[in-house]
């Protein structure tokens, strides 16, 4: 029987979760964590679970480590708590429209066709983006109170670096996946 690495991924939930919470406690915490400020991952593996974890509880078991993770950034370093304001909980549906990406993908045909999985994961990010930005710029209470419009006409100088690094990350995985998905390469028979 053949089993390529990354059908092992997809049949191995734990597995996924334990690399996708060591990448975020890497990333998302190297501020306070580590000597190293590695740019956040965080949006990537909410589609990279959402592709191979795809079940609610995985994506609140991400919500709950990001959310502990700024928490406690925030509380070994103070600002690091800058962002934590009301606004801070568009968090949720940002990381939701990252989730969904990855669910969404994960019931094509082909998930990792480049077209689609770049298209998606471009579109998710900026999705992401403006919901992030525009539940700060609302609700964080340290702008003047405006509506969707005006607020609309802040932050986007952040978009560059945001889609960037997601994008960064996200290419890379589907480099290693594309590799990794090649029997040829790491492909073991095993005789039942």
């Amino acid at each position: 029987m053949k089993q390529s690495t990354l059908a092992f991924f997809k049949t191995n939930s734990f597995v996924i979760a334990i690399i996708m919470a060591f990448l975020m406690l890497l990333t998302r915490g190297s501020h306070v964590l580590t000597q190293l400020s590695l740019p956040d991952a965080s949006l990537a593996l909410l589609l990279i679970g959402g592709l191979y974890l795809r079940k609610a509880l995985w994506f609140g078991v991400f919500i709950l480590l990001a959310t502990a993770i700024d928490f406690g950034a925030a509380a070994i370093d103070s600002i690091q708590a800058f962002c934590l304001t009301p606004g801070y909980w568009g968090m949720l549906p940002t990381y939701a429209v990252m989730w969904l990406a990855g669910v969404w993908l994960s019931k094509q045909a082909e998930p990792l066709n480049i077209v689609k999985y770049a298209l998606i994961s471009v579109l998710a990010t900026v999705a992401a983006f403006i919901i992030s930005t525009q539940t700060y710029y609302l609700f964080s209470g340290r702008f003047p109170a405006e509506g969707m419009a005006e607020s609309l006409q802040h932050g986007w100088e952040y978009l560059p670096s945001y889609l960037s690094f997601t994008v960064m990350y996200l290419a890379s995985f589907w480099l290693v996946a594309k590799v990794l998905s090649k029997p040829s390469i790491f492909g073991h028979s095993a005789k039942a």
